[in-house]
């Protein structure tokens, strides 16, 4: 018995293109870095200038985010991703997309209420200390009391999908061994 391989249905699943991958990886360090920001303002006395320093820190990178984030939905759009394996069940499928619509929706609203923030608040936005952002808002405090609560719900809500997303991967990787997880590895051809 032969068995014939058809060079055009791959035995593995594709992985994603070098510009997908450069932009998860670069995205997931980026928020990393943006959440240990956050996370150090509160404790931080305003005194030593530190605060501030953290508050630019978190405020443009998270503004770097939000254009990263814009120019991958375009890139998805325009670029779309590899089929999922045929191993996957319809609803394990549909749950991934789900998660990913998500992410990209949550990657967009978190940095935005941020601004809206900032900015309805009164407070100046700088980007990394080289430009001004202008604030396209009135002073209000009803609005920037809800910009933050809106931000710190995205943040427990991304917290959320991150752990499943990891959990997910995981999974594929060291229980079910398709392919999933190596599709998005940096170093991965397709």
């Amino acid at each position: 018995m032969q068995i014939i391989v058809d060079p055009v249905t791959p035995l593995e699943p594709l992985a994603y293109d070098r510009v997908a991958r450069g932009l998860h990886w670069l995205i997931a360090g980026l928020a990393v870095v943006i959440v240990s920001l956050g996370w150090a303002i509160p404790g931080t006395a305003r005194e030593t200038g530190s605060r501030d320093l953290l508050l630019l820190g978190h405020r443009s990178l998270g503004l770097l985010l939000l254009a990263l984030m814009l120019f991958r939905g375009f890139w998805r759009w325009t670029h779309p991703p590899p089929p999922l394996p045929p191993s996957l069940m319809r609803i394990e499928a549909l749950a991934a997309r789900a998660t990913h619509g998500l992410f990209y929706l949550f990657f967009v609203i978190m940095p935005l209420s941020g601004y809206v923030n900032a900015a309805a608040a009164g407070h100046s936005i700088s980007l990394f200390g080289l430009a001004e952002i202008p604030s396209v808002l009135l002073e209000d405090n009803r609005v920037s009391q809800a910009a933050i609560a809106v931000h710190l719900t995205c943040q427990f809500l991304i917290y959320a999908f991150v752990a499943l997303h990891v959990v997910a991967a995981l999974t594929h990787w060291i229980v079910r061994r398709d392919g999933v997880f190596e599709r998005m590895l940096p170093l991965r051809d397709r």
